[in-house]
Parts: structure tokens; C-alpha cells; sequence
């Protein structure tokens, strides 16, 4: 056994030995604690009764804070929120209790993101393009620190991770490229890398995923009430195609619910089972880490994803662009009024036929987490004018008599696949069923697309774009924005709204409001 994996489980045996003074088992050395305005939380466990104090000190020695909390509950737990820190440190904080005491060191006070879902956030350093380079960079990022949860299972919420893959520790080669599919994970690592990039502060990752498992089962029993789901599948899975544990909330009663008291800066999310569940999954998870950290944590919680890559090139089936589409809560773009806080990473144009993990595993994860960046920037740090997102369609104009739709979008676009078939629209004496029909591109302008009408006539029911498994190769998919943004696909109704100077104009809905399924 590795020297570090026998400190990590020793570190976890006081908790159970009963009375023996210890920090909760995600506490460490080299650690990142989240920095002001928000207050740290720190917790352990005692002595039922006693009293504990905890001490901040610089690296001269010098005592920065003390504070002292008493040991309740029945399974003796004490809990203590740090005042609001500037980012920086070295810094060790010790904990007391009568003559016992435990102190952890270089302690830095930044930024802390919690990285979650799948094996496409489970891929780590090793697995990405470039992955030498990659791995050899990782001594220039010390101050950027990583912590990896154990894949565990509970059918009852944990108070404590039970199991710890990588304790806190400054990023090496071997640390970020441990193996396939374990830690760390190249997504989480790149964003983080990024993120110091840019702010200048310590970040502290946090990852928490399992491969091939749905998103039931990093729900609470309150999400799968919400949604009206049972709260035990037992072995009738509806994923059969899933590898990993598939009964509802045993990911979240071991995995996430023990992080509850930990002062967040934000999550990402990397996983492609969605219904119901993921919305009420962010709102649930927000609420509950902003309860379990004393309010530490904002309420609206910035939370990333990832929109599904390409998959399955000539398949005809379109349940992943259905994905996609449902992973936006059916709107097209976030944030938006049902995932508000909220900022996405399109990849669609990401796909990896060739990747030895399978295409589903597509091994460019440097553009995804570029993407995400730009989304945590904008959402998270409040850079308004920074274009994080891709150009979405905000108008269209039907000229009736030369049977051409203009679709006007909401950034200046740059066309790179000029002999694409991406845009199709519904053409049907009713809504449903649609008959879907390409519509050749005949021109495009700085800020619109014109598209032919052929055997569409004056009726138009709907207008979708890159709605396949597979819409595009690698990084050229038809449309991007200036700044090297792939629009993402998109499916809209179309609604007759007035005549203009310039044709028919027509509203567009997104499907949800307009029966094109």
C-alpha cells in the first residue's frame, strides 16, 4: 500500500474510535479553504461535551484566529466557521482538545470547485490529448490543489466519506495521471489550472465521480420525490447500459451529502443522463450545500456543465441531440429562468471517433474546459462582458414569394462548413407528426443565415440545427461565433407574427412550447 493511502485511512479511524479529537476525513494538509467573502467551514469530530479549539496561524507562527466550538450530536461532532480570509497562506490550523491536539499545514485560502459526474470527468490527465505535456506542466501549479473522493455506495446519507482515493496534495505527474478513469480528472484539473490563470488565487479541486452512472443516483430522495421517480430501483434499472451503481441516491448518500459542510466556490459537471432530475438535481444541491455549510455557501450556487460531444457518426437515431437539448431544460442556452446561475460547455464538435476509450470518450478536454472557463468567468466572477456562449437564433422572416427564411442569430457569425446539411425545417399540414426537410444554406451574412424553402412552400412549422448524434467533425461544425464558439443545435417552433417590409415574420418557441415531438 502506497505511503499516502495508509496516512488517508488512518486519518479517517479516530472519527470511529469515539471521543479521539480529529478533522473530518476531506481535511488535510495542502488543503485549499474557500476565501472571503464566504467563511470557511471546518468540522471533525471529539469527546461528546468537550470543548475544541481551533487556531489559524500564519507561517511566522503568529495566531491569525481562534475559535472554540463544543463536541454534540450522537455521533460527537464539532463544527466551526472561520471568519472570511483573504486568499494566500501558508497557513496551519490546529484543532484542541484538553491535551490532545491535530494540526494541519500549508493551508491556502482561495478558491474551492467541486468537480462531479461520469467517467468523462473521471478521465483523467493521463487519458487527454497531449497528455505529456500535459502531466509534465503540473510542477508549474502549486498552488493549485487536489483532493479525490473514493467511487463509494450508501442506501443512507453518510456524515463522512468513508474512503479517500487522493487526499489533498500539490499536483505532480503521478498524482494527476494515477490511471484511466481514476484521478485525477483531466476536465476538473484543466478548469482549475485555467481558473488560477486567470485570478491569481489558490483553487482548491475536488473530485467526485463514478463512471457510468445515471443521474438518479446523485439525486437525493428529494429530487426523485420532485420529479416523481421511485426512490428504489432495486436491480430493474432503467440503464441497463450503465456500468456503475444505478440505484437511486446511493451516489449522493456517499459521495456528495458527507461535502455538505464544505464551503463552495462552485461546481462542474461532466454526465449525460437528463430528464426532470437535473434541474431540480442544481436547485437541490445548492440548497443543500448552502444549508450544510451555515449559509457559508451562496445560495445560487455557479454551476457548469458539459454539453454532450458527438457520438456515433451515421447513426440516425437522435436521442443525443434530444440530450443536448434537454440538458438546456429544453430552452437552447443557460442560463436561463429554469437553470438560472448556470453556464454550459457545448462540445459537440469535440468528437473523438478514433479515441481508445471509445467515441464516447472524446480526448480533447483542453477546449472543454476553455469553454467552461469562459462560463465560470462570466457566471461565477460577474465578467459581464465577456462572450462565454455561443451565437443562438433570435429572429426569423419568411420571404413567401422567393421561398427563403432568414434566421436572424444574436452574435456576428463565422460559417466554416459551407456544404453542410445542418439546418432542416418542419414542413406539415399539422404539427405532429413533422415531417423534416434540409434547408440548403444559400448566403451568410455577418448576422444571418437565409435558407432555402424547397417543397416547404409557405408552411413552416419548425427550424432545427446540428440536430444528429454525430452534426459535425472536429471543430467544424457550420457555425461558430468570432471568438471560436460553436453555436450549439437548437430545436424551435416557428408561430406566424405580423408581416414587415421584409417577409412574414415568425416567432420562435423553443419545443417545449410548440408540439413538434
Amino acid at each position: 500500500m502506497a505511503a499516502w493511502a495508509l496516512l488517508a485511512l488512518l486519518a479517517l479511524a479516530p472519527a470511529a474510535a469515539g471521543g479521539m479529537l480529529s478533522f473530518a476525513s476531506y481535511y488535510g494538509d495542502h488543503m485549499v479553504l474557500q476565501q472571503k467573502p464566504a467563511g470557511a467551514v471546518v468540522w471533525g469530530h471529539g469527546e461528546l461535551g468537550a470543548m475544541v479549539t481551533l487556531t489559524l496561524s500564519g507561517a511566522s507562527g503568529l495566531v491569525v484566529m481562534e475559535k472554540t466550538a463544543q463536541v454534540k450530536g450522537p455521533s460527537g461532532t464539532w463544527t466551526i466557521v472561520l471568519e472570511p480570509m483573504d486568499h494566500g497562506g501558508p497557513y496551519a490550523l490546529t484543532a484542541e482538545q484538553g491535551l490532545e491536539n491535530v494540526t494541519l499545514r500549508d493551508i491556502y485560502f482561495g478558491d474551492v470547485w467541486l468537480c462531479s459526474g461520469q467517467s468523462n470527468m473521471a478521465m483523467t490527465v493521463l487519458q487527454v490529448a497531449n497528455a505529456s505535456q500535459e502531466l509534465a506542466a503540473a510542477a508549474h501549479y502549486p498552488y493549485v490543489r487536489v483532493f479525490a473522493a473514493a467511487p463509494a455506495r450508501s442506501s443512507v446519507e453518510l456524515e463522512d466519506l468513508e474512503q479517500i482515493d487522493l487526499p489533498w496534495s500539490i499536483p505532480t505527474a503521478e498524482n494527476l495521471g494515477h490511471g484511466n478513469f481514476t484521478y485525477f480528472s483531466a476536465v476538473c484539473w484543466l478548469l482549475g489550472r485555467s481558473l488560477f490563470e486567470a485570478l491569481g488565487t489558490p483553487i482548491g479541486l475536488v473530485e467526485v465521480a463514478w463512471g457510468g452512472t445515471p443521474i438518479e443516483a446523485w439525486s437525493s430522495r428529494r429530487v426523485l420525490k420532485a420529479c416523481g421517480l421511485p426512490e428504489d430501483t432495486g436491480s430493474t434499472s432503467p440503464h441497463q447500459h450503465l456500468s456503475g451503481p444505478q440505484t437511486p441516491s446511493v451516489l449522493w448518500n456517499a459521495m456528495i451529502h458527507p461535502l455538505l459542510n464544505m464551503t463552495l466556490r462552485g461546481i462542474a459537471w461532466y454526465q449525460d443522463q437528463y430528464n426532470c432530475t437535473f434541474p431540480a438535481l442544481i436547485a437541490d444541491w445548492r440548497w443543500a450545500f448552502h444549508t450544510g455549510s451555515a449559509g457559508q455557501t451562496e445560495p445560487r450556487l455557479p454551476f457548469g456543465f458539459v454539453q454532450l460531444s458527438a457520438y456515433r457518426r451515421g447513426n440516425a437515431d437522435d436521442s443525443f441531440a434530444r440530450l443536448r437539448w434537454h440538458q438546456t431544460a429544453d430552452l437552447g442556452v443557460v442560463p436561463n429562468a429554469r437553470m438560472p446561475s448556470t453556464f454550459m460547455a457545448v462540445a459537440m464538435d469535440l468528437g473523438d471517433e478514433h479515441s481508445p476509450y471509445g467515441s464516447i470518450h472524446p480526448r480533447d478536454k483542453q477546449n472543454v474546459a476553455h469553454r467552461l472557463l469562459l462560463g465560470a468567468m462570466a457566471v461565477a466572477y460577474g465578467d459581464k462582458g465577456l462572450v462565454f456562449q455561443g451565437p443562438f437564433p433570435t429572429r426569423a422572416v419568411l420571404e413567401v414569394t422567393r421561398g427563403l427564411l432568414n434566421v436572424t442569430y444574436s452574435q456576428e457569425l463565422i460559417w466554416r462548413q459551407r456544404d453542410a446539411q445542418a439546418f432542416e425545417v418542419c414542413c406539415s399540414s399539422q404539427a405532429s407528426p413533422c415531417q423534416w426537410l434540409l434547408a440548403p444554406v444559400v448566403a451568410v451574412g455577418s448576422h444571418t443565415v437565409t435558407l432555402a424553402l424547397s417543397g416547404c412552400r409557405t408552411l413552416v412549422l419548425g427550424l432545427r440545427y446540428a440536430w444528429a448524434e454525430w452534426p459535425c467533425e472536429y471543430l467544424a461544425c457550420p457555425l461558430y461565433n468570432s471568438q471560436g464558439l460553436p453555436a450549439p443545435s437548437f430545436l424551435l417552433g416557428t408561430l406566424p407574427a405580423g408581416n414587415t417590409a421584409e417577409g412574414r415574420e415568425l416567432l420562435l418557441l423553443p419545443s417545449s412550447g410548440f408540439p413538434l415531438n
